[in-house]
This record gives structure tokens, C-alpha cells and sequence, in this order.
């Protein structure tokens, strides 16, 4: 949707269209009157609810969205014959018909962080291998480890950032107040569902050693998720009730980022940890797990904010020390060199490649 805005925004010589598959636009619709949607048929007969959970429950929701949408699909390229088709998330309705017809259309195939290449998905990538136009990746990692494993040809690939901010927007946002149960503290933040990704658990046994140091530090996390309990019992054990501040869900975390001590992602992977380009915008020092695929990339390997080996809470240890005796210029050089790296995440510079690659092709 923000490709899509950014390409409204910039030009108007593009068309674009946001496909509608089975009810997965279906909430965004009334609050986006600048982009256009078109309903494939089972966002037209049944909306079928996208709130889809379980292994077993989603594989037989796919296959009756598949079912169901390879007729509709199939008649939209052929009656509007596109230019391009960009596919993303739910691949395997047009890489089948991908491979089962020819279409004068380009068929672009977006990958969002570094997808789990199971059995159906190694052949389908494999069979339509020759005919998909181009490969999109978010991050040079990505892009790397997708071409050593030689599906796709190395011409195919093409490296475009997502477009994760407007920075007019966060300008705003980062100066509204920040939830008064962090003010006047020195706080550390995570951001991130709770869930077993993100590696709270790690976090949190950091942060009873290092709040005996320094009584004053404070740790929020933002964010909700199926580990809640199991992370309320860890700071009940930890005796850190007054120390740990479950915030929630947040609105808005570009105040809480702006204001934190220091931003910490412990997460045992991301795709790519698009909240450490939020981090970098707003000026957060950074110390992040150097996991797949893409936190490495963000923070220039060490050179925006510092990495800690994943998963390991001494490295971990190690490097927040190393921060604490960092000097206000050293601080500023590493958030300096972040932020050069965030900027290639804006709705602008997403729309210049996007742009320029249509031009060439």
C-alpha cells in the first residue's frame, strides 16, 4: 500500500491497483480513497475473514483462496493486460498461473524478508524460475542468500527498500508526549510482539543484572503478543515489577524512541527489523542482535549502533558496557551513520528506484 502511495504521490503516470484477493484490503478501503481496489471474487461474494490462525486452519483457507481466485485473476490480466503485476505475500495464485500460461504482462515476485523455502515453494520458484521478469528483495542480505541457493538467475534480482517512513509524519509524532509512566525515567526500549522472534526472554535476564548496577534504568517494552503471560511471570521472578514497563500496543513509538536511553533489538530474526529504521530516524542509540536478515544491514554492520552476537547475552553485556563509556561525539557518529541508512527506507526514495527501474524496462 505505501508503494502504491508512494508512486501516487511522486508521478502521475503510473495506474495503479491494489488486488483485493478475499477481504484482506477490505478495512483499509474507507481510510485510503487515494488508492484504487479492485475485488477479486471472493472479496466480492464472501469476505472471508483474514484473522487466519493455526497451520491447518491457513493451509485450507489458502486453498480455497486459491481455488477461487485463479479464474478471477486469470480474466483481470487478460481483459486489463497490465504492464507489471508485483506479487507479494500471497504468491502462489499468480506464479501458478504464471507457469501455466504466457501473459504479455511482467511478473514481478516481491519477497518480504527471508522466506522459509519449503519443498512447494523451491519447485514453484524453480518451475517459474525463467518467466518471472524480476526478483524484489528489502535488504543486499537477502538478496545474497536468495541467489546462493540458484533458483534465480542473478539478472533477476533487484534490491528495493521498503517504504517505511514519512518524515514529515514522524517529525510530527515524535514530539507528542510520551505515556506518563516513562516520564522523567532513563528507559530502555523494545519494540515488538511478544513472541518467541523477538527473544524477550533474553532481554529481561540482561536487565535484572544490569538494573542491580544502575538502579535508575528502567526497561519498557512496547508491544502485545501470545508470550505476554509467560513474560509477566519472567518479571514476577525476576522481582523487576517495578523496573519493567509493559506498555502495550503503541500508536505511537516515535516519542518512546526519541526519549529511550537506548533502543535494544533482541530478536533471533527479523525481515528485515523495520523498527530499527524508526530507531535510526528518530535518533535512538542502537544495540541490536546481529541476526538474519537484516539488522546487520540496517545499522552498517557496527557502524550506526551496536551488535551483539545473537541470542547471546554476554555479547549482549559486552556491548551495553561498551555504550555506556561511549563519548557524546562517538554516540553521534554512529547515529549519523544509521540515519544515511534509514533515509533509503522513505516513501521518496522508495518511488526514485521503483521509478527509474520502470524506465528501464
Amino acid at each position: 500500500m505505501n508503494s502504491i502511495k508512494s508512486l501516487n504521490r511522486y508521478s502521475e503516470d503510473y495506474q495503479t491497483v491494489l488486488l483485493n484477493t478475499f477481504g484482506e484490503w477490505n478495512y483499509f478501503k474507507n481510510y485510503n480513497k487515494d488508492i484504487k481496489f479492485l475485488d477479486l471474487f471472493l472479496a466480492k461474494k464472501f469476505n472471508i475473514n483474514n484473522n487466519i490462525t493455526g497451520f491447518i486452519k491457513s493451509r485450507i483457507y489458502y486453498i480455497i483462496i486459491g481455488i477461487f481466485s485463479f479464474k478471477s485473476l486469470f480474466s483481470v490480466i487478460k481483459k486489463d493486460r497490465p504492464d507489471y503485476i508485483i506479487i507479494h505475500l500471497l504468491t502462489f495464485i499468480p506464479l501458478i498461473l504464471l507457469f501455466l500460461f504466457n501473459f504479455q504482462t511482467k511478473f514481478i515476485l516481491r519477497i518480504s524478508g527471508y522466506p522459509k523455502l519449503n519443498l512447494f515453494r523451491k519447485i514453484l520458484w524453480k518451475l517459474i524460475s525463467k518467466k518471472i521478469h524480476k526478483v524484489f528483495c528489502p535488504t543486499k542480505e537477502t538478496m545474497a542468500s536468495l541467489e546462493s541457493n540458484n533458483i534465480f538467475s542473478k539478472d533477476k534480482f533487484f534490491l528495493l527498500e521498503d517504504p517505511v517512513i514519512e518524515i514529515s509524519k514522524i517529525i510530527k509524532l515524535r514530539d507528542q508526549e510520551i505515556p506518563n509512566i516513562l516520564l522523567n525515567k532513563k528507559y530502555l526500549l523494545a519494540i515488538g510482539r511478544l513472541s518467541v522472534q523477538k527473544n524477550f526472554e533474553l532481554l529481561l535476564s540482561f536487565f535484572k543484572d544490569e538494573t542491580s548496577k544502575d538502579p535508575s534504568l528502567y526497561l519498557a517494552i512496547a508491544g502485545e503478543g501470545e508470550q505476554k503471560k509467560k513474560i509477566e511471570k519472567l518479571i514476577k521472578n525476576y522481582n523487576l515489577e517495578n523496573k519493567v514497563l509493559l506498555l502495550g500496543y503503541q500508536n505511537n513509538i516515535h516519542n518512546l524512541l526519541k526519549n529511550c536511553y537506548c533502543f535494544i533489538l533482541t530478536s533471533l530474526w527479523e525481515d528485515p527489523g523495520f523498527v530499527l529504521v524508526e530507531s535510526a530516524i528518530n535518533n535512538a542509540n542502537i544495540i541490536s542482535s546481529d541476526c538474519a536478515s537484516g539488522p546487520k544491514e540496517i545499522i552498517s554492520y557496527g557502524k550506526g549502533g551496536l551488535l551483539f552476537k545473537s541470542n547471546d547475552i554476554n555479547s549482549l553485556k559486552v556491548k551495553f558496557d561498551i555504550f555506556k563509556r561511549l563519548s557524546k561525539d562517538e554516540l553521534y557518529t554512529l547515529k549519523i551513520c544509521s540515519k544515511k541508512i534509514a533515509s533509503n527506507y522513505t516513501k521518496f526514495r522508495h518511488f526514485k528506484k521503483l521509478n527509474n527501474f520502470f524506465n528501464a524496462n
